[in-house]
């Protein structure tokens, strides 16, 4: 750490022997826990701070040192090549970042050693992922950031030598998701959620597959490499959408705190489902119809195998359904867009009536979740939804809306409402709105800052659905909404929402 410390200043100018001694002392397999781990870490601390004056220099010395290291599995341990890999990611970033002014430069320092490296990262990544062991997951996780930066800043280069790593890569991916349903969506094994290295770097099982699904990420959007892995989307979506179930950890979580749910729907933290949606919408940009497809056909057979699940008595049976309808509903844009609505097999109807029957039907209070995801998806596709389903789905929110149902479902619920009521015949729902005038009434005095954008969103369009009852309730809702607004002023969202609720009341 002194030695890092000092370097920052020191080196190169007045300290011009520091990185030939520390490039001595990583070769030195007689004092690994001290030579080799102490110099590893003084050159990961500093590595990032490596510029272009200095990195090309370094780097011929560098990378095969580094790649002793990290092949020799018998001589040094997993952490040792770990914060090797480590170094060689940064290394690479900085010269993604050169390789925009100096790219013949840093082709030439890539190219030679580019093979052996991916040769090794194929090492490392075929073999199954292994069960609650966070070194092995870390190591792997150093891997896919290199690859990342290799893929994203050197496409030229690796597409020649795909196929060294993507069956590898695939390997890890499928064997990853058996692990990953154990630990963290059935929570049977320990996903070691929250765990870190000595640098403060996540080792966590989410962590990881986060990680995997920005190099798929990465490769899909490489208009070269996309098309290499073309015929395989349809397995990848297929398994991408068993990656999003909800985590054990999860459920725990939503169902104590309604403001984290909102969060993380709305797509402000990183979680495997916020990967695996951003995967789908990238595969529709690449491949288009077939990505759509793909997507469809996967969603189908993910639907089906939750009904079995159901049959045969798993009680997580409806994490993979909501899963599939959250996976559906991250491209209900895409499905709704003119060049593509009617040209795939995509059976909205059906579907609708389908959660209507399966999922607004189901008990609110043991699967709250599922309920929660169908009233999200109906939003995602209101602008497609008929008058007469759009008030089915309507009604069924304004009656969960003033029972005391978990959390989570009285947020699938705001969604709901806020896209369908524009769509509805206030008549029909007039009876039962000052209920639900009452029930925002009092949810606007317990809400928070995370809720409070979805309560105002809601009411708002219950306002305007019906100005009549709104007119009744006025001196009720309006002081509330008046003093959310004096205590959220400097909070240009919810002041803004809490305006307009009180323009559309007066």
């Amino acid at each position: 750490m002194a030695v890092a410390s000092i370097a920052q200043y020191d080196w190169p100018d007045e300290w011009p022997e520091l990185m030939s001694m520390l490039l001595k002392l990583i070769s030195d397999q007689t004092n690994m826990n001290g030579a080799v781990r102490g110099a590893l870490r003084c050159l990961a601390l500093f590595s990032g701070d490596l510029d272009d004056k200095l990195l090309p220099k370094l780097v011929p010395v560098l990378f095969p040192c580094l790649y002793t290291i990290a092949s020799s599995p018998n001589v040094y341990d997993s952490s040792m090549r770990r914060r090797a890999l480590a170094i060689l990611h940064s290394c690479i970033a900085t010269l993604g970042v050169m390789s925009g002014v100096f790219e013949s430069e840093t082709r030439g320092l890539m190219t030679p050693m580019l093979k052996a490296w991916l040769e090794q990262f194929s090492f490392i990544l075929s073999p199954p992922v292994p069960l609650e062991d966070p070194d092995d997951w870390g190591l792997r996780m150093e891997v896919l950031k290199s690859l990342t930066q290799i893929v994203q800043n050197f496409p030229g280069l690796v597409v020649s030598e795909y196929s060294v790593f993507l069956e590898p890569l695939w390997q890890t991916f499928v064997s990853c998701l058996k692990v990953y349903e154990l630990a963290a969506i059935k929570g049977v094994d320990d996903s070691y959620a929250g765990r870190t290295d000595s640098d403060g770097s996540d080792q966590s099982l989410e962590a990881f597959v986060i990680q995997l699904f920005e190099l798929l990420l990465t490769v899909v959007g490489n208009r070269k490499l996309a098309k290499v892995i073309k015929r395989h989307a349809s397995d990848l979506v297929y398994y991408t959408i068993a990656f999003m179930q909800i985590t054990e950890d999860q459920v725990h979580m939503w169902s104590a705190d309604a403001n984290q749910y909102v969060a993380d729907e709305d797509d402000v933290t990183y979680s495997c489902r916020v990967s695996g949606a951003l995967l789908l919408e990238e595969l529709v940009g690449a491949y288009k119809m077939v990505g759509i497809e793909s997507i469809i056909n996967a969603v189908n057979k993910r639907i089906e195998e939750a009904t079995q699940a159901k049959t045969s008595g798993n009680p997580d049976w409806w994490k993979l359904r909501e899963a599939a309808i959250l996976a559906i509903g991250s491209i209900s844009d895409s499905l709704l867009e003119p060049q593509y609505e009617g040209n795939h097999k995509f059976n909205l109807e059906a579907f609708l009536d389908d959660m209507l029957a399966q999922d607004i039907g189901t008990g609110v209070m043991e699967y709250p979740f599922l309920h929660a995801r169908a009233f999200s998806a109906a939003a995602k596709f209101s602008p497609a939804i008929d008058k007469g389903r759009c008030e089915q789905f309507v009604y069924a929110a304004m009656t969960v809306f003033v029972l005391d149902v978990p959390p989570p479902v009285k947020v699938g619920a705001c969604r709901a409402l806020s896209q369908l009521f524009p769509r509805s015949n206030t008549e029909i729902l007039r009876p039962h709105i000052g209920n639900l005038f009452s029930a925002i009434a009092a949810l606007l005095k317990e809400a928070s800052d995370e809720t409070l954008h979805l309560v105002l969103e809601t009411l708002q369009a219950a306002v305007k659905a019906d100005e009549e009852t709104s007119v009744a309730v006025e001196s009720i809702i309006s002081p509330l909404v008046l003093n959310i607004w004096a205590q959220h002023i400097s909070d240009p969202f919810i002041s803004i929402d809490a305006v307009e609720v009180l323009e559309v009341m007066s």
